[in-house]
């Protein structure tokens, strides 16, 4: 306990985290990320700089949303985001989304009883096709720990496309405590590995109409151990001959329309 404190250190550094959070920003580029983030009312918009041709494409979404675009020459678009981004003329400085708790989003949460979970999945691109895919599967959220996992970036909304928006992406403090938590709701949690013991199809049979959270590793070092064993089964997707694996969104993809169509 740190001298003249009545609060543990535990709780000072919580709320001293809380704090930071709060202050945190990010910036969205890109038409399609731009726009839904424009008309999205739960999002707290903070500064809009455009271009005068991306604002003719954005007019009723700036006009929805009610703030001023600043309108800047292309040449001198001046705004803190990667030089080499592609952000078609548009950028939106926002705060993070809070979407509640796991038990509020993955119980009574919109969608399927179908969840995803990423191990240490930090690529943005990735997890913006993952969010992509969980919207267009009617997953109830996508769900990683909030270290060493890709954070809400622009490059993560724009790969999106406007999903990040609409998808719930939570990230919790201990990824294998969400998992625990997750079966105490009656998740059948099935990890998806190339070296699985049963195909997913078998596995999502098991399963039956039971709520399903299908768990990914990062490519390369795949599931931790700690999350495998969390798992209650890690199954494989069966691939023709030798041929290899598929990266980490295009399995949450198959896994997706499998266990939707299985939910179905």
């Amino acid at each position: 306990m740190k001298a003249g404190s009545k609060k543990p250190d535990w709780v000072i550094d919580k709320e001293r985290g809380r704090r930071a959070e709060a202050r945190e920003t990010v910036w969205l580029f890109g038409l399609h990320a731009v726009r839904d983030a424009l008309l999205n009312t739960a999002r707290e918009k903070l500064r809009l700089v455009v271009t005068k041709n991306a604002l003719d494409k954005l007019e009723s979404a700036v006009a929805a949303s009610g703030m001023t675009p600043e309108v800047m020459d292309p040449r001198s678009f001046a705004v803190p985001i990667d030089p080499g981004s592609v952000h078609q003329g548009a950028a939106l400085e926002v705060r993070p989304l809070h979407w509640g708790s796991l038990s509020e989003v993955c119980v009574g949460g919109a969608g399927r009883a179908l969840v995803v979970l990423l191990d240490r999945v930090t690529d943005p691109h990735n997890v913006g096709a993952v969010l992509r895919s969980a919207e267009v599967f009617g997953a109830r959220a996508v769900i990683a720990p909030r270290h060493h996992s890709a954070p809400e970036t622009g490059a993560l909304a724009k790969t999106a496309s406007g999903a990040l928006e609409r998808q719930p992406y939570l990230r919790v403090t201990n990824l294998a405590d969400a998992m625990v938590e997750l079966k105490s709701m009656g998740y059948v949690l099935i990890g998806l590995d190339g070296d699985g013991t049963v195909a997913l199809a078998d596995a999502l049979s098991l399963a039956g109409t039971r709520a399903v959270g299908l768990v990914l590793g990062a490519e390369g070092p795949g599931l931790r151990d700690k999350t495998r064993e969390t798992c209650d089964v890690v199954a494989c997707i069966p691939a023709f001959g030798a041929f290899g694996s598929l990266n980490v969104s295009n399995a949450a993809a198959v896994g997706l329309y499998a266990a939707a169509v299985n939910r179905d």
